[in-house]
């Protein structure tokens, strides 16, 4: 199929009531992303010319959809196309077809099936190209066919049509090879067939399955590349089915950790809503969840409960039990937790420490800084060395704006200590506890701000005299 042009139809207007969502079916997520945009991703391998999405039921929501996966990839044409009433799998197909060159080949798939690989469509591709036929359908033997069409072949095994269930008789009931709902036809083909369609059937739409019956009769050849693993070809038409792929999706990402060389506690724990991508040695505890894009470098140790989200970790850091981590990165050796949330911004240097119940928001810590435990540290940047005493603070916001902390290498923040910013702890200088700075604290200098501590020696007796 050198030099071929192949443009792909998605179908993405169903509703999905069962699914008992206001979202569009296509848009609900497995794995961190919508179903669409895993069969997009899917797709891409292809290198295919353009993809013509159609889009129905929540269709601004579709296409926005589309217009994220397409930031992605800029190299694709993307484009939505309108379903207004939505008469079938066939009708919808139609929709699409103004766009797409009559000498081209066109791939049909449904845009709520998140598991398929490209490695199968590319498959379905070489079978399509090395066959005589003008029409290929993508089947799989299923254990339970219930809900499928079936594939129908003649005594030679010659595939002769495709049944809906509810049009089939008990005998096509009994065919467990079904129809996964995924072709690829030539495009002349295509259009004279949908030129064909019927809705004389029992739902009275115009099914794209009968273009298989239509170029048999038309003495044309059909053929059907059988997918090995049936749950690549998996849909979802309502939450327990849904639950169903996201369960083969985590299984699968799993594997791929493990392949990798990532050492889990327990598999079946893990979480991954997004991409994760990891170096030798790394050890992840149970119950972790992964969200977005996370790369986690060579000695990586993620402590159980923890959830990461857009994370770069660098080799040899160690997160401690039940942290969250966004937009988070580090570069060396560190110790995080437990118990620690670092949010967007956070840039961890080597040998550094933020320890248990710290709070850290848009702030650099660079080589051996620390924060032990009980602080927030936001909007800041925190020098080589320095200490940060439990209970500190920087007081970033006004209430109108946020501003910055500047704290030089070595210093020692004491405990319980307000930093108010805009300010400058400058190097070497030491906080006296408690104290509360608005003022530049100089290089190599002791600042506190306390008042004097007073005794009162008959201060049982005034309560009791207060009493009375």
């Amino acid at each position: 199929m050198s030099g071929k042009l192949i443009h792909v139809v998605v179908l993405a207007a169903g509703e999905g009531k069962r699914m008992q969502s206001k979202r569009a079916k296509v848009l609900q997520p497995v794995g961190g992303r919508s179903m669409l945009w895993h069969g997009l991703a899917s797709v891409v391998e292809l290198k295919p010319d353009a993809i013509h999405v159609v889009v129905g039921h929540d269709a601004e929501s579709v296409q926005r959809e589309v217009e994220r996966f397409g930031q992605h990839h800029p190299e694709l044409t993307l484009n939505c196309v309108q379903q207004t009433e939505r008469l079938g799998t066939g009708h919808a197909v139609q929709q699409a077809m103004p766009n797409v060159p009559d000498d081209a080949t066109v791939l049909v798939m449904p845009g709520d099936m998140p598991l398929i690989r490209a490695s199968s469509l590319q498959s379905l591709q070489a079978h399509f190209a090395s066959s005589q036929a003008v029409l290929s359908v993508l089947s799989f033997f299923a254990q339970d066919p219930t809900g499928y069409g079936r594939i129908l072949r003649d005594a030679q095994g010659q595939v002769t049509g495709i049944r809906e269930q509810v049009d089939a008789s008990a005998e096509e009931l009994a065919v467990d090879e079904v129809n996964s709902g995924v072709l690829m036809v030539e495009a002349g083909q295509l259009n004279d067939c949908l030129g064909q369609l019927s809705n004389d059937n029992q739902q009275q739409e115009y099914y794209l399955t009968d273009c298989i019956g239509l170029t048999v009769e038309g003495g044309l050849a059909v053929t059907a590349e059988v997918c090995q693993d049936s749950n690549e070809l998996l849909g979802a038409n309502d939450p327990l089915q849904l639950a169903t792929i996201e369960a083969h999706w985590q299984h699968r990402c799993v594997i791929a950790l493990m392949e990798q060389g990532a050492r889990l506690a327990m598999p079946q724990s893990l979480q991954i809503r997004g991409r994760v991508q990891v170096g030798r040695d790394v050890w992840i505890d149970r119950d972790v969840i992964f969200e977005g894009e996370v790369v986690l470098h060579d000695d990586v140790s993620i402590g159980a409960g923890s959830i990461l989200r857009d994370c770069v970790l660098a080799a040899g850091t160690r997160i401690e039990p039940y942290c969250v981590l966004e937009s988070t990165r580090t570069h060396g050796a560190c110790q995080i937790g437990p118990f620690a949330r670092l949010r967007p911004g956070t840039e961890i240097g080597p040998d550094c420490k933020v320890g248990n119940f710290v709070e850290v928001k848009n702030a650099v810590f660079e080589a051996g800084a620390k924060a032990s435990h009980l602080s927030y540290i936001g909007d800041a940047s925190i020098g080589a060395a320095a200490n940060i005493g439990a209970g500190t603070i920087t007081c970033n916001y006004d209430g109108v704006a946020k501003h910055r902390t500047e704290i030089g290498e070595q210093a020692f923040i004491g405990s319980n200590s307000s930093l108010v910013a805009p300010v400058r702890i400058g190097h070497r200088a030491t906080i006296g506890a408690g104290s509360v700075v608005t003022k530049e604290a100089p290089d190599d200098a002791l600042t506190l701000t306390r008042a004097s501590q007073t005794s009162i020696s008959d201060w049982h007796q005034r309560k009791r005299t207060d009493k009375k």
